[in-house]
C-alpha cells in the first residue's frame, strides 16, 4: 500500500486514476482549489487538501508528509480556442504549477520517493510519418515549448532532491467523457464526421483504461524514469481513426472535414487536429507494460460503449 497525493484528481484522467489507486488499496491524498468539492467527485475514502492558486503560491506541504509519491495532473485543458489569454493560462498552468507543486517537494521529507508528472505528446509538433520514440527531439510550436518547459520544472526534483521523476507523455486519450472522442461523437452519430483535412495525419491515441494503467506502472516500476509516451502501440492515421469510429457506430464517416473549416473553428489550436505525430511507446513496451487496448477498433467500442 501506497500514500500517494494527486493534483488534477477531479479531471477526467484524475478521476480514473484516483478510483485504481483507491480500488488496490492505496491512500489517496487529493489536492484541489475546493476540497469539499474534490470529496464530493471522488468520495470520503479521500483525503482533500486545499491548493486554492497552484499558479502563485507553492503547494501545500501538509499534503506530502506522510506520502510516498505524486501524481501530478493539474493543467488548464488544451481543447479549446487559443486566445492569447487562453495560451498564457495553458502555459502558466503547467509551468508555473509544476514549478510551485517541486518547490515544497523540494522541501518535503525523505519518505517522498516518486513523482509522475502529466506530459503530452505536444512534445514532439507536427513531424508526418516519422516513427517518434522518446529519444526524439522536441519540436517548435506552442504546444512543443510549453511541454519543454513544464517537464524541465518537473525534473527539477530529480536534480534537486533525487526523486524519480517520469514524465508521462499522454498522447489523444479515447474516452467518452472528454478530450477528443468527446467531441468528435456528436457529429459521428449524426453520420456527418469524416477524415479531417485529407486524413494522413496521424493521431497518437490511447484508451484512458491504458492511461490509467499506464501511470500506475509508472509509479510502481522503479526502473522508469525521465519521458515515457504513453500512447497505443500502433497508431493510426486520422482517415484510419473516422474510419474505425464509423464503423463501431454504425455511421457513414466518409465526410471530409476541410482543414480551413477547423481552423476557422478553433484558431490556431485547430493546427494540432490538422496536423500529427506518430509517437510510439518505445519505453513502455521495453519495460513490460501490457496494453489493454492495443486493437483501435476494439479501443474505440470500449470507449463508447
Amino acid at each position: 500500500m501506497k500514500v500517494v497525493a494527486v493534483t488534477g484528481a477531479t479531471g477526467t484522467i484524475g478521476r480514473a486514476v484516483v478510483r485504481a489507486l483507491l480500488d488496490r488499496g492505496d491512500d489517496v491524498i487529493a489536492l484541489s482549489r475546493d476540497p469539499g468539492r474534490a470529496v464530493s467527485v471522488l468520495g470520503d475514502d479521500v483525503e482533500a487538501v486545499a491548493w486554492k492558486d497552484p499558479k502563485t503560491e507553492p503547494a501545500p506541504p501538509e499534503a506530502f508528509r506522510e506520502a510516498d509519491a505524486v501524481i501530478h495532473l493539474l493543467g488548464e485543458p488544451v481543447s479549446q480556442r487559443w486566445s492569447e489569454s487562453a495560451k498564457q493560462e495553458i502555459r502558466d498552468s503547467r509551468v508555473l504549477g509544476t514549478r510551485n507543486l517541486v518547490e515544497t517537494l523540494n522541501a518535503t521529507g525523505a519518505r517522498l520517493q516518486t513523482l509522475v508528472s502529466q506530459s503530452a505528446t505536444g512534445w514532439y509538433g507536427a513531424r508526418g510519418a516519422e516513427a517518434l520514440d522518446e529519444s526524439a527531439s522536441a519540436g517548435d510550436d506552442f504546444l512543443a515549448e510549453v511541454v519543454r518547459d513544464w517537464e524541465a520544472e518537473a525534473q527539477r526534483a530529480d536534480e534537486q532532491s533525487g526523486l524519480r521523476v517520469v514524465c508521462m507523455r499522454t498522447g489523444v486519450v479515447l474516452s467518452p467523457d472528454g478530450g477528443a472522442l468527446e467531441k468528435m461523437l456528436p457529429f459521428f452519430k449524426a453520420g456527418i464526421g469524416g477524415p479531417v483535412a485529407g486524413g494522413r495525419q496521424y493521431v497518437p491515441w490511447i484508451h484512458l483504461d491504458d492511461v490509467v494503467s499506464a501511470f500506475l506502472f509508472a509509479l510502481d516500476d522503479e526502473g522508469l524514469e525521465g519521458p515515457v509516451n504513453v500512447t497505443a502501440p500502433r497508431p493510426a492515421t486520422n482517415r484510419q481513426l473516422s474510419k474505425a469510429l464509423g464503423k463501431v457506430l454504425g455511421r457513414p464517416a466518409f465526410a471530409p472535414v476541410p482543414g480551413f473549416a477547423v481552423k476557422a473553428l478553433y484558431g490556431q489550436m485547430g493546427s494540432i487536429v490538422t496536423s500529427g505525430a506518430r509517437v510510439v511507446p518505445k519505453k513502455l513496451e521495453e519495460a513490460g507494460y501490457e496494453f489493454r487496448h492495443r486493437d483501435l477498433d476494439e479501443a474505440l467500442q470500449a470507449a463508447v460503449r
